[in-house]
């Protein structure tokens, strides 16, 4: 028998991307809904990114436009992202924005707090989370 050393990660996720068809219809939606301010980033190419704010040492993410490498989607895998403090808040805010429900605010456990699953205005299917 060997032994197999394990290697440790200090985060799973280390940036992700979003796609999007319309990144100003997009960028105003996640705006919106969680009341960020997000900061356009200038790639020298055709594609086109708008970054989430993050604190200094944690992991962001951008939407992106590319036609020919961006394509919204409701497979594949599940983000999900920061809805703190409450994420009834931010659901109120999905559907007048373009968005939809499609799993509503659903408690996971007492420790691990509540989640839900929207449509944004892009057609891609992400998940919320929040401590209440």
């Amino acid at each position: 028998m060997t032994s197999k050393t394990i290697k440790k990660m200090k985060a799973a996720i280390t940036w992700f991307e979003i796609p999007a068809r319309d990144l100003s219809r997009a960028r105003k939606f996640y705006e919106s809904i969680l009341d960020i301010e997000m900061v356009d980033m200038d790639t020298g190419s055709d594609l086109k990114m708008s970054m989430f704010p993050v604190e200094e040492g944690g992991i962001s993410g951008a939407l992106c436009e590319q036609e020919e490498a961006y394509t919204p989607s409701t497979d594949g895998c599940l983000l999900y992202m920061n809805a703190n403090p409450d994420l009834q808040t931010v659901l109120d805010k999905v559907e007048p924005n373009g968005g939809s429900v499609i799993q509503t605010k659903t408690q996971i456990t007492d420790d691990y707090g509540y989640m839900a699953i929207i449509k944004d205005s892009e057609g891609n299917r992400v998940a919320l989370h929040s401590e209440h």
